[in-house]
């Protein structure tokens, strides 16, 4: 190897570790231990993230918390965000991650990365108290109010036909609840979770029909992002074997979740299990 050579070998290498320290940095900037963490969520998904006399309050609200003070974050500032615009805030890095209950999918799981599961869920139907609804045939000839951009959205946009209901769309959750109770709509569609909750809160309404159907929550993230998901997912399996994720939905859905939920479940490697993102490496939990 010539002197000429050995110059170009040289300068390459240290223009590729120039380029991973930059790397490095450029991720660290995003998201600087001594900053505040930005996150986003919509805040009218009751009990998980909704606005208090002090600021956003809820499961949620205490999760995220929790995790930004174990990963040494001062402080959170959740970003009150519409679901139809929450993927856009997350991609255009106006949020660091999503922190709604987002359920994992398959087309988003393509699209970003999730962390594992940690909240079962399913279809929850609201209806007025004088109502009744046995099943989905009970939808045939009426209207169905979701959330725009959800999966109680998509859900109901792709059994419509079937069913032989009509749509409905709001930008809010709440905004649904009040077209039942205002008789535009004769259901509304969300998580069962949210609307147990909301029926708990409104002698106007119930849950007519409760469809598990082995959905789940995670938090996403952009799909550059795989080095801070692993950690805030290491902040999560923690919770889980601490038991403090356990205490947290006690506090706020007003009973003890299932065993072998998700909430309690460790997966194996980083992500959901059997998506798109799912990094299989083992790896031990690192719990202080």
């Amino acid at each position: 190897m010539n002197l000429l050579t050995a110059l170009r070998h040289l300068c390459g290498a240290s223009l590729l570790l120039m380029g991973t320290q930059l790397g490095a940095r450029a991720q660290e900037a995003d998201h600087p231990s001594g900053a505040p963490m930005v996150v986003g969520s919509d805040f009218g998904v009751a009990p998980w993230m909704v606005r208090g006399a002090g600021g956003p309050e809820g499961f949620g609200a205490d999760l995220i918390r929790e995790i930004a003070k174990r990963l040494g974050r001062p402080s959170v500032e959740i970003v009150d965000i519409n679901f139809s615009g929450l993927f856009p805030a997350l991609f255009s890095k106006r949020i660091e991650f999503t922190v709604n209950p987002l359920n994992i999918t398959a087309e988003r799981a393509a699209r970003m990365l999730y962390t594992e599961p940690f909240f079962a869920t399913g279809n929850g139907f609201i209806i007025r108290q004088a109502d009744t609804m046995n099943g989905f045939e009970d939808l045939r000839g009426k209207v169905l109010a979701v959330n725009r951009g959800t999966i109680s959205d998509t859900w109901a946009t792709e059994n419509a036909t079937r069913y032989g209901f009509e749509v409905q769309r709001y930008d809010t959750f709440p905004d649904t609840v009040q077209a039942v109770l205002t008789r535009r709509a004769f259901t509304a569609l969300n998580e069962i979770p949210t609307t147990v909750y909301a029926a708990s809160r409104n002698r106007g309404i119930k849950v007519g029909f409760k469809d598990f159907n082995g959905r789940n929550f995670g938090y996403a993230f952009r799909l550059e992002d795989a080095e801070y998901r692993n950690r805030v997912e290491g902040v999560l399996e923690c919770m889980k074997r601490d038991g403090s994720l356990r205490g947290l939905y006690e506090k706020w859905y007003g009973e003890a979740p299932a065993e072998g939920s998700t909430l309690l479940t460790i997966y194996d490697g980083y992500g959901p299990p059997g998506f798109a993102g799912h990094d299989t490496t083992p790896h031990a939990a690192s719990c202080g």
